[in-house]
């Protein structure tokens, strides 16, 4: 069974409906959940890297904030220097998710630092695999799936409004869909890795 870690700061509440989302996409799908939420003071981060270490995947959550990630996710990236190091997330799976006011909200840029964020690890990148859910005026304001057209990680839209009501459920079913994703090829990942290993010689 495989384990994926769902590390997310939530400044107002909209990217922790997101992150519980992508937890049931998770446990869908036969995986196990573990959400690590940054509070917005933490500086130590030993817990997370400990239990980070079991996990087949890494889900990353952030609101963005003038473009690019919350600051306290940032402290935690920083914080992940002294696993960088001894490349212990190297082949584990990477995706992320992300949430702001607008439509656009400049969510690219924090999607992309947080794929990069991956690739410095030597973490393998999921997206969503999805299609956008709209290609017209009409449709772009509807609650399909992906209906922010990403790729690269799941988008949402807040619309500054209360956590109690927004994000709308398209956005929702992105986020859930992503989880269901990653936990489907960490499946497929650790069955091939545990494969190799039966095919070792003695």
């Amino acid at each position: 069974m495989s384990k994926i870690a769902i590390v997310y700061h939530s400044g107002f509440g909209h990217t922790d409906v997101l992150a519980r989302d992508v937890a049931q996409g998770v446990t869908d799908s036969g995986g196990v959940a573990d959400l690590l939420c940054i509070d917005g003071l933490q500086a130590d981060f030993g817990e997370f890297f400990d239990r980070i270490a079991d996990a087949d995947a890494i889900i990353f959550g952030s609101p963005t904030y003038m473009g690019t990630v919350s600051a306290p996710m940032k402290a935690f990236m920083d914080a992940s220097a002294k696993v960088y190091f001894t490349k212990a997330w190297k082949d584990k799976l990477g995706a992320a998710f992300t949430v702001s006011g607008s439509p656009s909200g400049d969510k690219l840029n924090t999607l992309t630092s947080l794929a990069i964020f991956a690739a410095q690890h030597g973490m393998l990148w999921i997206g969503t695999g999805q299609n956008p859910g709209n290609n017209d005026d009409e449709s772009a304001a509807t609650e399909v799936e992906n209906r922010l057209g990403s790729f690269i990680g799941a988008m949402a839209q807040a619309a500054n409004d209360s956590p109690d009501v927004t994000p709308k459920a398209g956005d929702r079913a992105t986020a859930r869909s992503l989880g269901r994703r990653v936990a489907q090829a960490a499946a497929r990942w650790r069955a091939g890795i545990d494969h190799r290993a039966d095919a070792l010689p003695a």
